[in-house]
Protein backbone atom coordinates (compact mmCIF):
# COMPACT_ATOMS: atom_id res chain seq x y z
CA UNK A 1 0.00 0.00 0.00
CA UNK A 2 1.37 3.56 -1.29
CA UNK A 3 2.78 5.34 1.68
CA UNK A 4 0.62 8.57 2.31
CA UNK A 5 2.76 12.12 3.02
CA UNK A 6 0.68 14.03 5.51
CA UNK A 7 -0.10 17.40 3.90
CA UNK A 8 -0.80 21.02 5.31
CA UNK A 9 -4.52 21.62 5.83
CA UNK A 10 -5.88 24.23 2.75
CA UNK A 11 -6.71 27.29 4.18
CA UNK A 12 -10.54 26.43 3.82
CA UNK A 13 -9.97 23.34 6.07
CA UNK A 14 -8.17 24.97 8.78
CA UNK A 15 -9.37 26.18 12.16
CA UNK A 16 -10.50 30.10 12.18
CA UNK A 17 -7.52 31.80 12.90
CA UNK A 18 -8.06 35.42 14.43
CA UNK A 19 -4.92 37.86 15.70
CA UNK A 20 -5.94 40.31 18.01
CA UNK A 21 -3.83 43.84 18.31
CA UNK A 22 -6.15 45.64 19.43
CA UNK A 23 -6.83 46.04 23.37
CA UNK A 24 -3.27 43.28 23.74
CA UNK A 25 -1.87 41.20 21.82
CA UNK A 26 -3.88 37.58 21.63
CA UNK A 27 -3.74 34.45 19.10
CA UNK A 28 -6.44 32.84 18.69
CA UNK A 29 -7.08 29.05 16.63
CA UNK A 30 -10.49 28.00 16.65
CA UNK A 31 -11.73 28.56 20.65
CA UNK A 32 -8.13 28.27 21.90
CA UNK A 33 -5.90 31.40 22.80
CA UNK A 34 -2.56 30.38 21.43
CA UNK A 35 -0.26 30.81 24.93
CA UNK A 36 2.89 29.86 23.56
CA UNK A 37 4.32 32.73 21.27
CA UNK A 38 7.74 34.07 23.10
CA UNK A 39 7.79 38.29 22.89
CA UNK A 40 10.04 38.07 19.41
CA UNK A 41 7.36 35.53 17.82
CA UNK A 42 4.48 38.13 18.95
CA UNK A 43 6.45 41.49 17.55
CA UNK A 44 6.87 39.77 14.51
CA UNK A 45 3.29 38.81 13.83
CA UNK A 46 2.24 42.65 15.29
CA UNK A 47 4.62 44.00 12.43
CA UNK A 48 3.36 42.22 10.04
CA UNK A 49 0.02 42.52 10.97
CA UNK A 50 0.24 46.68 11.11
CA UNK A 51 2.02 46.71 7.66
CA UNK A 52 -0.34 44.50 6.13
CA UNK A 53 1.38 43.50 2.80
CA UNK A 54 4.35 41.58 1.82
CA UNK A 55 7.20 42.88 3.86
CA UNK A 56 11.17 42.05 3.37
CA UNK A 57 13.28 40.21 5.51
CA UNK A 58 15.79 43.01 5.41
CA UNK A 59 13.24 45.56 6.44
CA UNK A 60 11.50 43.65 9.33
CA UNK A 61 15.01 42.79 10.87
CA UNK A 62 16.11 46.45 10.45
CA UNK A 63 12.82 47.45 12.50
CA UNK A 64 12.58 44.78 14.95
CA UNK A 65 16.27 44.66 15.80
CA UNK A 66 16.72 48.12 14.83
CA UNK A 67 19.66 49.05 17.57
CA UNK A 68 21.54 45.73 16.54
CA UNK A 69 24.00 45.17 13.60
CA UNK A 70 22.43 44.07 9.94
CA UNK A 71 23.92 40.34 10.19
CA UNK A 72 22.78 40.02 14.22
CA UNK A 73 19.29 41.49 13.12
CA UNK A 74 18.92 39.01 9.97
CA UNK A 75 20.11 35.81 12.96
CA UNK A 76 17.40 37.27 15.36
CA UNK A 77 15.25 37.25 12.54
CA UNK A 78 15.63 33.70 11.35
CA UNK A 79 15.85 32.61 15.05
CA UNK A 80 12.71 33.99 15.76
CA UNK A 81 11.20 32.15 13.03
CA UNK A 82 12.77 28.51 14.01
CA UNK A 83 10.96 28.90 17.60
CA UNK A 84 6.98 29.67 16.07
CA UNK A 85 4.93 27.23 17.30
CA UNK A 86 3.15 25.10 14.75
CA UNK A 87 -0.23 27.15 15.18
CA UNK A 88 2.17 30.17 14.27
CA UNK A 89 3.39 28.52 10.97
CA UNK A 90 0.04 28.76 9.47
CA UNK A 91 0.05 32.58 10.24
CA UNK A 92 2.97 33.77 8.25
CA UNK A 93 3.41 33.20 4.66
CA UNK A 94 7.57 32.70 3.98
CA UNK A 95 9.01 33.23 0.71
CA UNK A 96 13.15 33.81 0.12
CA UNK A 97 13.09 37.38 1.18
CA UNK A 98 9.71 38.27 1.93
CA UNK A 99 6.94 37.32 4.92
CA UNK A 100 3.82 38.27 5.54
CA UNK A 101 0.04 37.38 6.91
CA UNK A 102 -1.20 34.40 5.34
CA UNK A 103 -4.59 35.73 3.79
CA UNK A 104 -6.94 33.19 6.07
CA UNK A 105 -5.61 35.47 8.79
CA UNK A 106 -8.30 37.74 10.85
CA UNK A 107 -6.79 40.64 12.16
CA UNK A 108 -9.26 42.89 14.11
CA UNK A 109 -7.44 46.49 13.39
CA UNK A 110 -7.78 45.58 9.70
CA UNK A 111 -12.21 45.06 10.47
CA UNK A 112 -11.71 48.40 13.33
CA UNK A 113 -9.98 50.41 10.38
CA UNK A 114 -12.56 49.18 7.65
CA UNK A 115 -15.20 50.30 9.55
CA UNK A 116 -13.63 53.59 10.13
CA UNK A 117 -13.18 54.35 7.16
CA UNK A 118 -17.10 53.09 6.17
CA UNK A 119 -17.99 55.69 9.04
CA UNK A 120 -15.74 58.30 7.76
CA UNK A 121 -17.09 58.60 4.05
CA UNK A 122 -19.71 60.52 3.47
CA UNK A 123 -20.29 58.58 -0.15
CA UNK A 124 -21.29 55.69 2.00
CA UNK A 125 -24.41 54.40 4.27
CA UNK A 126 -23.37 52.49 7.14
CA UNK A 127 -24.80 49.42 7.71
CA UNK A 128 -26.44 48.29 11.01
CA UNK A 129 -23.53 46.78 11.67
CA UNK A 130 -21.86 49.94 11.59
CA UNK A 131 -23.83 51.37 14.13
CA UNK A 132 -23.99 48.84 16.55
CA UNK A 133 -22.87 49.12 20.36
CA UNK A 134 -19.89 46.09 18.80
CA UNK A 135 -18.83 48.91 16.71
CA UNK A 136 -18.58 51.41 19.62
CA UNK A 137 -16.15 48.33 21.37
CA UNK A 138 -13.87 47.83 18.45
CA UNK A 139 -13.43 51.54 17.69
CA UNK A 140 -12.86 51.74 21.74
CA UNK A 141 -9.26 49.67 21.67
CA UNK A 142 -5.95 50.88 21.69
CA UNK A 143 -3.69 49.61 19.19
CA UNK A 144 -0.80 47.44 21.13
CA UNK A 145 -1.26 49.31 24.44
CA UNK A 146 1.85 49.44 26.50
CA UNK A 147 4.28 48.73 23.95
CA UNK A 148 7.11 51.09 23.54
CA UNK A 149 8.91 50.31 20.57
CA UNK A 150 9.00 53.32 18.05
CA UNK A 151 7.41 51.55 15.08
CA UNK A 152 4.54 50.13 17.75
CA UNK A 153 4.26 53.65 19.11
CA UNK A 154 3.53 55.43 15.60
CA UNK A 155 1.46 53.22 14.62
CA UNK A 156 -0.78 53.20 17.53
CA UNK A 157 -0.56 57.17 17.43
CA UNK A 158 -2.45 56.59 13.46
CA UNK A 159 -5.00 54.64 14.62
CA UNK A 160 -6.07 56.20 17.89
CA UNK A 161 -6.65 59.35 15.44
CA UNK A 162 -8.50 57.47 12.95
CA UNK A 163 -10.53 55.77 15.29
CA UNK A 164 -11.40 59.15 17.34
CA UNK A 165 -12.54 60.94 14.04
CA UNK A 166 -14.54 57.54 13.45
CA UNK A 167 -16.36 57.37 16.68
CA UNK A 168 -17.47 61.09 16.16
CA UNK A 169 -18.95 59.95 13.32
CA UNK A 170 -20.58 57.18 14.40
CA UNK A 171 -21.92 58.97 17.56
CA UNK A 172 -23.28 62.05 14.81
CA UNK A 173 -25.05 58.47 12.74
CA UNK A 174 -26.74 57.44 15.97
CA UNK A 175 -28.27 60.75 16.90
CA UNK A 176 -29.36 61.07 13.98
CA UNK A 177 -30.86 58.01 14.06
CA UNK A 178 -32.17 58.92 17.40
CA UNK A 179 -30.59 56.63 19.24
CA UNK A 180 -29.47 58.54 22.00
CA UNK A 181 -27.99 55.85 24.74
CA UNK A 182 -25.43 54.61 21.88
CA UNK A 183 -24.73 57.73 21.06
CA UNK A 184 -23.60 58.70 24.39
CA UNK A 185 -21.74 55.37 24.34
CA UNK A 186 -19.66 56.73 21.38
CA UNK A 187 -19.33 60.06 22.37
CA UNK A 188 -18.11 58.85 26.28
CA UNK A 189 -15.69 56.59 23.80
CA UNK A 190 -14.00 59.37 22.23
CA UNK A 191 -13.82 61.32 25.59
CA UNK A 192 -12.44 58.31 27.30
CA UNK A 193 -9.45 58.52 24.00
CA UNK A 194 -9.13 61.67 24.68
CA UNK A 195 -10.72 63.78 27.49
CA UNK A 196 -8.95 67.13 25.71
CA UNK A 197 -10.89 66.50 21.89
CA UNK A 198 -13.15 69.00 21.99
CA UNK A 199 -15.55 67.60 19.42
CA UNK A 200 -16.10 64.25 21.42
CA UNK A 201 -17.20 66.98 23.85
CA UNK A 202 -19.16 69.00 21.40
CA UNK A 203 -20.74 65.55 20.18
CA UNK A 204 -21.60 64.10 23.68
CA UNK A 205 -23.42 67.93 24.72
CA UNK A 206 -25.31 67.48 21.50
CA UNK A 207 -26.89 64.32 22.31
CA UNK A 208 -27.89 65.23 25.46
CA UNK A 209 -29.55 68.29 24.53
CA UNK A 210 -31.31 65.84 21.96
CA UNK A 211 -32.74 64.38 25.03
CA UNK A 212 -33.70 67.39 26.84
CA UNK A 213 -31.18 66.58 29.21
CA UNK A 214 -30.13 70.20 29.65
CA UNK A 215 -28.57 69.52 32.83
CA UNK A 216 -26.45 65.98 31.89
CA UNK A 217 -25.26 68.97 29.29
CA UNK A 218 -24.43 71.76 31.48
CA UNK A 219 -22.41 68.67 33.60
CA UNK A 220 -20.58 68.03 30.76
CA UNK A 221 -19.70 71.52 29.61
CA UNK A 222 -18.51 72.61 33.04
CA UNK A 223 -16.23 69.51 33.37
CA UNK A 224 -14.71 69.93 30.12
CA UNK A 225 -14.05 73.51 31.01
CA UNK A 226 -12.47 72.80 34.07
CA UNK A 227 -10.20 70.21 32.52
CA UNK A 228 -8.97 73.00 29.71
CA UNK A 229 -8.34 75.40 32.72
CA UNK A 230 -6.35 72.80 34.64
CA UNK A 231 -4.08 71.58 31.93
CA UNK A 232 -3.95 74.11 29.45
CA UNK A 233 -5.19 77.46 30.85
CA UNK A 234 -7.63 78.13 27.70
CA UNK A 235 -11.47 78.19 27.55
CA UNK A 236 -13.32 76.10 25.71
CA UNK A 237 -14.57 77.75 21.79
CA UNK A 238 -17.15 80.10 20.76
CA UNK A 239 -18.90 77.27 19.00
CA UNK A 240 -18.89 75.00 21.78
CA UNK A 241 -20.16 77.82 24.55
CA UNK A 242 -22.95 78.59 21.87
CA UNK A 243 -24.53 75.40 22.66
CA UNK A 244 -25.82 76.41 25.85
CA UNK A 245 -27.85 79.47 27.04
CA UNK A 246 -25.43 82.27 27.78
CA UNK A 247 -26.06 82.91 31.06
CA UNK A 248 -25.32 78.65 31.97
CA UNK A 249 -22.04 78.65 29.55
CA UNK A 250 -20.80 81.74 31.09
Amino acid sequence: MPRTTPTTPAPSDRNDIRLSILGGFQLHAGDTTVLSLAPEAQHLLAFLALRDRVVSRSAIAGTLWAEASEAHAFASLRSALSRLPPIAHEVITVTGAELALAPHVVVDLHEARALARRLLDPETEPSAGDLSVEAITLLSEDCLPDWYDDWAIMEAEEWRQLRLHALDALAQHLLAAGRFGDAVLAALAATRADPLRESACTTLIRVHLAEGNQSEALRTFQQYRTLLADELGIEPTPALRALLPDSEAS
